[in-house]
């Protein structure tokens, strides 16, 4: 092995931070998206039938953007703590990829959760 890289630093260590910065990111701004989506689907079927209840139910639209916020929280938080190969250990890697995954897929799973109940809950409250 050379002196940068050793068993328990190998110059792709890096990588596997990247991409638990990245999965952060990517599944909680599509969980947001698909919570905007649907809950905005129930607003707008909403609407038609009582216009002056628009603005009460604008609650899963901001619960679900605030998703994409925690996503890019975390991914900021995984892109600091990168270094270098020999000062990034596997052991860091895997434990920030871990992380970023972790807060990725349950951003998705929670973007779902608002978008089904947001557009059913919204719904009800126009009738």
């Amino acid at each position: 092995m050379s002196e940068t890289t050793s068993d328990l630093a190998p110059a792709y260590a890096p990588f596997f931070g990247c991409m638990g910065a990245a999965s952060a990111i990517i599944f909680s701004s599509l969980g947001a998206a698909y919570g905007t989506a649907k809950s905005g689907v129930g607003i707008s079927a909403m609407a038609v039938m009582k216009p002056d209840l628009i603005m009460k139910s604008i609650i899963p639209v901001v619960m679900a953007g605030i998703l994409a916020i925690y996503g890019l929280v975390v991914a900021a938080l995984i892109i600091q703590s990168l270094y270098p190969a020999p000062k990034y250990t596997l052991f860091m890697s895997f434990c920030d990829f871990a992380a970023g995954l972790s807060v990725g897929i349950c951003g998705l799973a929670s973007g779902f959760a608002i978008g089904i109940v947001g557009d059913a809950g919204v719904r009800s409250t126009a009738q």
